[in-house]
């Protein structure tokens, strides 16, 4: 291992007890702040509204004035001092704002906020990923203010289970500690968050003593790598290289049903009711509920795959925004609607949102790098369809999830199939497979060793099939062959 040259930096988040009144000052911070984001984002909008000009048309109009400058994070935070001088009345509710009453520091963190969101947006990330039109906050959209210059000396005591953090115009708050500051790190950072259970508090801590550490340069083997297949079938979720299939834990279906009866109560209240106001907290309660199981669920997941001592993970680079998508609409001359085949994926676009792949592979890749490992996306084009041992085209249909193989004794699994074919992919062993007037066919060779490598995984993960089982397969194998003989 090597050292790096950055300071470690950590985040620690503890639930916080603010009194009645402390509770009231946070809450209308956070009215001024989603005020002043939705300020600074409709600027921003206006000046690209007046200043825009399409590419295959030039304005017949044209404006005497010189446009305005474009509105960035400078100069949209150098019109806090002028907003802070009197009380801004809000348009559409006739409410007074006092801006005086929040601290500097969560002012110009919104700012900055609105930077980031509007550069995604236009410029993109430094990968070329770009984020989608930035939208304006709601009152359950805008739940977090950061104080960007937290220091040490805000922490004012520290006793068994509690810390007493005082806050700039707001006093000194009680925090449950429910793990301690580890020795040696100072507060760089502190957040708070309004969630359905209460407030919470992110400190964000650094330590200029202990280096980062990168992993030395590994080459990627047979032995020090695991595939890993998205199953989304019955109860499981993924499937390994090694033949292991982990279960799914379907949390949004398990609590479907009580989640469906809060939300049908809810509707039949009154709006503005005080009743459907409690409601829509027990449903937010429940919500947070499955979405922190769904999160401690990734993160055992990822732990297990971790503990393997792999220092490679090869995973499916899925297309979730196409997997989840709304069929498009189908409508004849007359403009009547027609059948789409929504109400068919429906549900299984449900269970892809359950899964949510794209939060699990996030969560493996920072687990992974804490433990000097690599997780690597791959396109997993025809992965799911070759047999890995032969290279042979086999699972050509989602419904075929078995195959018996009669030379060898052997019930394959297709998605245990389909991770190591991932995994042969990652190490570039995978063969090139070309269609040819609509005919697919493998190039490439698999060496002797390999084969038994995986043959040893697939009879150590295979089922003992039913007879039935096995003759159903095995016909439709037959016919299979036949057909690519004749293709052929």
């Amino acid at each position: 291992m090597r050292k790096g040259r950055d300071a470690m930096k950590t985040t620690y988040q503890y639930q916080f007890y603010p009194g009645t009144n402390q509770k009231l000052t946070l809450n209308h911070w956070l009215r001024i702040c989603r005020y002043w984001y939705n300020r600074q984002l409709g600027d921003r909008f206006d000046w690209w509204e007046m200043n825009r000009t399409k590419v295959n048309a030039c304005p017949l109009i044209a404006s005497i004035s010189a446009p305005r400058e474009k509105p960035n994070y400078y100069l949209q935070k150098q019109q806090l001092p002028v907003i802070k001088k009197d009380l801004v009345k809000v348009f559409h509710s006739g409410e007074l704002l006092d801006f005086k009453q929040v601290d500097s520091t969560i002012l110009q963190d919104v700012s900055k906020r609105v930077d980031k969101a509007f550069e995604r947006f236009i410029v993109g990330d430094s990968k070329g990923g770009r984020s989608g039109k930035p939208r304006f906050k709601t009152e359950a959209d805008y739940r977090t203010m950061t104080f960007s210059m937290a220091k040490d000396d805000w922490i004012k005591l520290v006793r068994k289970n509690w810390i007493y953090i005082r806050l700039p115009k707001l006093g000194v708050v009680k925090v449950r500690m429910h793990r301690s500051i580890p020795e040696g790190f100072t507060v760089k950072q502190a957040s708070v968050t309004r969630k359905a259970d209460g407030w919470f508090i992110q400190l964000m801590l650094e330590d200029s003593s202990v280096p980062e550490f990168t992993p030395d340069k590994v080459t990627p083997k047979w032995d020090n790598s695991i595939g890993l297949d998205a199953v989304l079938h019955e109860d499981v979720y993924l499937a390994t290289s090694s033949g292991e299939k982990l279960p799914s834990l379907k949390p949004l279906r398990r609590n479907q049903a009580k989640l469906d009866s809060i939300s049908r109560k809810r509707n039949k209240r009154k709006r503005g009711s005080k009743a459907r106001r409690k409601l829509a907290k027990k449903e937010a309660k429940q919500h947070q509920k499955i979405g922190r199981s769904r999160q401690d669920f990734h993160y055992k997941t990822a732990h297990k795959l971790v503990r393997s001592a792999a220092k490679f993970f090869f995973h499916e680079d899925l297309n979730l925004k196409g997997l989840t998508k709304r069929n498009k609409v189908k409508q004849d001359d007359t403009g009547v609607y027609l059948p789409n085949g929504q109400s068919a994926f429906a549900g299984l676009n449900k269970s892809w949102l359950d899964a949510a792949f794209g939060q699990f592979f996030k969560t493996l890749e920072y687990i992974a790098e804490k433990a000097g490992a690599v997780v690597i996306p791959q396109k997993p084009a025809y992965t799911s369809m070759v047999l890995s041992y032969r290279n042979e085209i086999i699972f050509t249909d989602c419904g075929i999830r078995d195959y018996w193989d009669e030379q060898h004794s052997l019930m394959v699994d297709r998605d245990v199939n389909a991770a190591i074919n991932l995994k042969k992919l990652g190490l570039d062993i995978f063969p090139s497979i070309k269609c040819r007037g609509g005919n697919l066919s493998i190039v490439g060779a698999i060496d002797d060793s390999t084969a038994k490598e995986i043959l040893h995984t697939l009879h150590r993960a295979a089922k003992t099939p039913t007879p039935l089982v096995t003759a159903c397969v095995g016909v439709g194998v037959c016919h299979l062959k036949i057909y690519q003989r004749d293709k052929g």
